[in-house]
C-alpha cells in the first residue's frame, strides 16, 4: 500500500492509474477506523480497480468546545487495517498541506446545511463541504463512498458534487451496526461502560417510531414527541428526533413518501447520531 503525505504525490499516482484506464474509488475518513469504515473500503474495491483512503482530522468542521484536540488519532493502526483490506493508497495530509495560511475560500451548501446538525453545530457543514471538495479535487476519483449514518452530511456532499459539476459519483453505503444495533462510530469510544449499555436504545426507539409510522395513523408530531420523551427517560439529552423527507430534509407529512427519521442526542459527554429510512 502506498503512503502519501503531499498533494503532488497523490496526483502523480492517480495520473498513472488513470493513464492505464483504471477506475478509482475514494473513501474520506478522519481515522480511528472501525468496521464501518472498512465496509466502505470493501465496497470501494467492488466498484473500482484502485482504492485510495484519506485520513485527516479536519479542524474546520469542529465547533467551539467540541472534541478536535481529543479526537482519537490512530494512524499506525489505521494503515495496518487498510493494508489488510487491500487498499491501494492512503493519503495522510497535514493541516498545513490542505489549508494554506492565506486561504480565503470556504463552501456553503445552502438550506440542507441549515437544519438539524447544521443548526446545533454552526459552521460544521461548511467545514465538511470545503474539505471534501478539496479532497475530491486532489484525488479526482471516479466515485467516492460515504456512510449513510451521517445522512445529512451525505446529502450535503451529494448536493455539492452536483451543483459544482464535479465529475465524481457519490455513493451512499448503509449504516454498519454493532450486534445490539448501535450505529458504529469513532465517538462510541467516548461512552462509559454504563452509557454503552444504554446507547442502543436510540436504534430501538427509531424502530418503534418506524413501526408507528407504517402501522398506525398517529401523527408524526406525536410520534416525535413520544420518542423524545422515551429517550429523555433513558438518560439522553435530545437535540432532535424528526421525521423528514429524504430528498430535502423538510418535515414530512402523511402524504409524503421516501422518508427518513433523523436523531441526535447526547449521552453523557458523547453526541450520537442515527437515522432510519422508511419507504411507504
Amino acid at each position: 500500500m502506498k503512503n502519501f503525505q503531499t498533494i503532488s504525490e497523490v496526483r502523480q499516482c492517480v495520473d498513472i492509474w488513470r493513464s492505464r484506464g483504471e477506475r478509482i474509488a475514494f473513501v474520506a475518513t478522519m481515522g480511528n477506523l472501525h468496521e464501518g469504515h472498512l465496509t466502505l473500503v470493501r465496497e470501494a474495491k467492488r466498484c473500482a480497480d484502485k482504492v485510495i483512503v484519506s485520513i485527516f482530522v479536519n479542524p474546520t468542521q469542529f465547533g467551539v468546545n467540541e472534541d478536535f484536540s481529543n479526537y482519537p488519532r490512530t494512524e499506525t493502526q489505521d494503515c495496518l487495517k487498510l493494508a489488510d483490506e487491500g487498499c491501494d493508497a492512503v493519503f495522510l495530509p497535514s493541516v498545513e498541506t490542505l489549508y494554506d495560511s492565506e486561504a480565503k475560500t470556504s463552501i456553503q451548501v445552502a438550506e440542507i446545511s441549515d437544519y438539524f446538525c447544521g443548526e446545533s453545530r454552526r459552521g460544521h457543514f461548511s467545514g465538511v463541504a470545503t474539505v471534501v471538495c478539496k479532497l475530491l479535487n486532489i484525488v479526482t476519483p471516479h466515485c467516492a463512498l460515504f456512510g449513510l449514518k451521517d445522512f445529512q452530511q451525505f446529502l450535503v456532499i451529494q448536493t455539492l458534487a452536483r451543483d459544482l459539476n464535479l465529475p465524481v459519483e457519490i455513493l451512499g453505503i448503509p449504516t454498519v451496526r454493532e450486534v445490539d444495533g448501535l450505529a458504529m462510530s469513532s465517538r462510541n469510544g467516548y461512552l462509559t461502560p454504563q452509557e454503552r449499555d444504554v446507547a442502543p436504545q436510540i436504534y430501538k426507539i427509531l424502530q418503534m417510531a418506524r413501526n408507528q409510522i407504517i402501522n398506525t395513523s398517529t401523527s408524526f408530531t406525536q410520534i416525535q414527541e413520544q420518542s423524545i420523551a422515551i429517550l429523555t427517560e433513558c438518560g439522553f439529552v435530545v437535540d432532535y428526533f424528526s421525521v423528514v423527507r429524504r430528498d430535502d430534509l423538510m418535515l414530512a407529512s402523511r402524504n409524503d413518501n421516501n422518508l427518513i427519521i433523523l436523531v441526535a442526542a447526547r449521552l453523557g459527554k458523547t453526541r450520537l447520531i442515527d437515522n432510519l429510512w422508511i419507504d411507504k
